[in-house]
């Protein structure tokens, strides 16, 4: 079986939690805690670069201990310690904290007070009203555990867009690499670029007599066959993922990409224009009476239909082909656009890579500027700055800079907005920075109304430049707080304050739709990938696929601007 990184970290992460649990040596669970971390953050694929005898201790928090660890699990998709862990605890103790608000030790006083050991015990218990008495919980403790086991079973099937494409990429790889194989493409929502996947389509083309079918369920990371005909088959992944396979013929292939790329009514309308012009467009091309007219490619179908090709990212239905047909489709946003990256973390906080690290690894990159922003000291998890650490971080960044010419280091810091909506750094160290950037970090659950004013106050702070994931939401485990964004989105644009959307791959904050917003009220917006190590300056990528999502054209992101334009911008917003 292929092994995909987030394979890994979802085994670290439970190691780490029952070893908590199992009142274990706090420095033993933070070092897998932090090994989960980088592995998270890794934009290579660990068991390639175990296949290539890399040397994996030369990771940020991988020791030779833990480099064994990973060679263990990427050969037998399981790790020994685990299985023993779970026999010492109980296995589905980590299925527990997967819902939010349990952490080890919420979940082991339940099970000391109440023998809880599953979501269906816990959900039983909270039905009963059990929960409520026990000691560190509460009424309202419970109605959120029951909410969240109703969200936990809504999203169980759907993964992140990053875990699907590390999924995926080793099975592409492996069809590619087929001589009778011609042509292969991942369509359906993964191809639009959609935040969460349910499953992946695959489409292929191959010589004539060739059974792709057969090669397709031959792949090692199959753990289950549930359909295989002469041109479909579906599967299961070892990782869960279900892959759907369909055969096309090379005649077919852009209607065929065409037809299983767009949403349901992006088809539905493509369909009644095909039908407005006398013609009939289906999977396999487009016809005029029995004359197959256009499906080779799909510039050729779009074409046909007197529209130009519309990016997969925009076939939502959201009015992308009223706009084609007026030729008014936005020129989106590309990575190659990006000059800078505002957002990022060093050792100073919870970084795995220092200033200078950082740094390089961006000017490897291209980039004319970055913002270090570590964290402020409210987030004592990740032993966050108050006032006389900044000023010394300050002068750290000074003295990269001066080693560093060629790259822009501007001196920045992700400053809690507290509960009353005021700043966590006195105002006398803000103003020696670059850029602000305000994030809420705590007290997710304030009402509507509190959580808005709180972060509009904090908007109106002369220093704050920038609101980092607006919304607080991780994707598959965390709802956004409410908020309401209109409302956020009126005072950035009337205090010149930009929205982020953070690049990092369960959070993807703004998403689609506010970004569209953001960008019909004129607010700004920057792509930042919210780097915790120099890997992790990838991300940047499935930012820039929610803007494009979003309709966003360079000209809506503050990091395509020149520095002298970037600096004109944030001394205006001052």
């Amino acid at each position: 079986m292929h092994v995909v990184n987030a394979d890994i970290e979802t085994i670290f992460r439970k190691v780490a939690d029952l070893l908590d649990i199992l009142n274990a040596n706090p420095f033993r669970i933070r070092a897998y805690r932090n090994a989960a971390a980088t592995i998270a953050g890794l934009s290579r694929d660990v068991a390639d670069m175990v296949s290539r005898n890399e040397d994996l201790t030369r990771l940020p928090g991988i020791g030779r201990d833990l480099s064994k660890k990973i060679l263990e699990i990427v050969e037998t998709g399981h790790l020994r310690f685990l299985d023993t862990l779970e026999k010492n605890a109980h296995a589905s103790f980590s299925e527990l904290m997967e819902i939010p608000g349990l952490g080890p030790r919420k979940v082991k006083a339940l099970y000391d007070a109440l023998d809880i050991r599953n979501i269906e015990e816990l959900e039983e218990a909270a039905e009963q009203g059990r929960i409520a008495l026990v000691a560190g919980f509460g009424k309202k403790s419970q109605q959120n555990i029951l909410k969240e086991i109703v969200r936990r079973k809504e999203r169980s099937r759907r993964i992140t867009y990053q875990a699907a494409m590390f999924a995926a990429e080793p099975l592409l790889s492996y069809l590619r690499a087929c001589d009778d194989i011609t042509q292969v493409a991942i369509a359906g929502s993964f191809r639009r670029c959609r935040e969460t996947i349910g499953d992946l389509d695959l489409l292929v083309t191959c010589r004539r007599g060739a059974d792709a079918v057969r090669h397709f369920t031959r792949y090692d990371g199959v753990a289950d066959i549930l359909s295989s005909g002469n041109t479909r088959s579906s599967v299961v992944l070892h990782s869960g993922l279900q892959v759907d396979l369909r055969v096309v013929p090379q005649v077919s292939w852009g209607a065929a990409l065409l037809y299983f790329t767009g949403s349901w009514q992006h088809n539905i309308a493509l369909r009644k224009l095909a039908i407005g012009r006398g013609l009939k467009l289906n999977e396999y091309g487009l016809f005029r009476e029995h004359e197959r007219i256009a499906g080779k490619s799909e510039k050729e179908v779009y074409a046909c239909l007197d529209i130009p090709f519309i990016a997969p990212e925009l076939r939502e239905d959201r009015g992308e082909i009223q706009a084609a047909a007026k030729h008014q489709l936005p020129a989106l946003v590309s990575l190659d656009d990006i000059r800078g990256d505002l957002h990022m973390h060093t050792t100073r906080t919870d970084g795995h890579n220092s200033i200078l690290q950082m740094a390089e690894a961006a000017q490897s990159k291209g980039y004319e500027y970055i913002a270090i922003t570590d964290h402020s000291r409210q987030v004592r998890i990740a032993h966050g700055m108050d006032a006389e650490a900044l000023a010394a971080h300050i002068e750290d960044i000074d003295a990269i800079q001066r080693k560093m010419p060629g790259i822009a280091i501007l001196k920045g810091v992700e400053v809690d907005i507290l509960r009353d909506g005021t700043l966590d750094l006195p105002d006398e160290i803000l103003q020696q920075l670059d850029i602000v950037i305000c994030a809420v970090h705590y007290h997710f659950d304030l009402s509507l109304q509190q959580q808005t004013r709180r972060i509009i106050k904090a908007l109106e702070h002369p220093c704050t430049r920038i609101l980092a994931h607006p919304t607080g939401r991780l994707l598959t485990r965390r709802q956004p707080y409410a908020v309401d964004m209109q409302a956020v989105m009126k005072a950035a644009r009337d205090t010149g304050c930009v929205l982020e959307i953070n690049s990092a791959p369960k959070r993807l904050d703004l998403n689609d739709q506010h970004c569209r917003m953001a960008k019909e009220m004129g607010v700004k917006v920057s792509i930042d990938s919210d780097a915790h190590s120099t890997g992790d300056l990838d991300f940047l990528q499935n930012g820039i696929n929610q803007a494009r999502r979003g309709w966003l054209e360079p000209e809506d992101v503050i990091n395509t601007r020149s520095l002298t334009e970037l600096k004109k911008l944030l001394q205006q917003e001052a």
